[in-house]
């Protein structure tokens, strides 16, 4: 039987669902429910359901988010989102990542037994995600963060050395979590981050978010970390009035020593050399 959850914070609609609908008309079964989207996430990952049934609006978690970071690790699951607000953008953007169905509350049960009709026949159906999507189109070049990012790190980047059968699939829910990373790296590059803390702000695993950063960028997470950190104090060493201390500790390196080999590792001189013939450019 198909495996399905419900994630609602309003009980009497996860009760609902439970006893109003006879699942077993369509092969499923509930196999969990949870009160919130980290709950459901984690309850997610312990029984790997095949249908998910969620609410889209809790306390803890952005609804866009929780849907790309489900739909980039589990690519094959179907998603029935439910909302009180009607919000065509949203609605859009959800179905884009990969959303069957999209109901507002209250949601009639001829209206939800449509949308389970749909979810069972898509699993009947194999390579339902085959589709590519385009990872250029999500970058604004006018932005000047994000056309930093693509420039760096997207654009032209090397081909994966990951086997064919175990490449991650270029969808718009690994889109999504890709540019978030990417952005919140950017953002916070000067902060001690790890790998967790980053995975963590999108909702997915470690393992699965370093899988998407090696394969649509080429380059691990330390290594994109001290690219944002050396690109950066590049700039600042054209402003004779900081000394290296003072770039190392703005870039969020505290070790002046360990910024210094860093530094050099990826610019091929050491900063005071950089400032002083480098000029601009590697």
């Amino acid at each position: 039987m198909y495996k399905v959850i419900i994630v609602d914070d309003e009980p009497i609609i996860v009760e609902g669902l439970k006893l109003g609908i006879e699942w077993a008309n369509w092969n499923c079964e509930i196999a969990g429910t949870a009160s919130n989207g980290l709950a459901g996430l984690e309850l997610m990952r312990k029984i790997k359901p095949d249908i998910l049934i969620s609410d889209i609006s809790m306390n803890n978690m952005d609804g866009l988010a929780m849907v790309a970071a489900i739909k980039s690790e589990y690519p094959d699951i179907e998603v029935c989102l439910l909302t009180g607000f009607r919000n065509f953008e949203y609605a859009q953007q959800a179905i884009k990542l990969g959303v069957t169905r999209f109901l507002l509350k209250p949601s009639k049960i001829d209206e939800l037994e449509e949308a389970i009709s749909a979810m069972t026949n898509n699993l009947k159906q194999k390579g339902n995600d085959s589709s590519n999507a385009e990872i250029d189109s999500i970058w604004s070049r006018s932005d000047e963060e994000e056309n930093y990012i693509y420039e760096t790190f997207i654009k032209n980047h090397p081909e994966c050395d990951t086997p064919e059968k175990d490449r991650l699939k270029c969808t718009d829910a690994n889109n999504f979590i890709l540019k978030n990373a990417l952005k919140f790296i950017y953002e916070h590059y000067k902060l001690k981050l790890s790998l967790l803390d980053v995975a963590e702000q999108c909702f997915i695993s470690s393992w699965h978010l370093s899988k998407l950063l090696n394969q649509y960028t080429g380059r691990g997470f330390f290594e994109i970390v001290n690219t944002i950190r050396i690109d950066k104090a590049k700039d600042l060493l054209e402003n004779k009035n900081y000394k290296i201390q003072d770039v190392s500790e703005r870039v969020g390196f505290q070790d002046v020593t360990h910024f210094c080999r860093i530094f050099k590792s990826y610019v091929g001189k050491s900063p005071s050399d950089y400032r002083n013939y480098g000029g601009k450019g590697k």
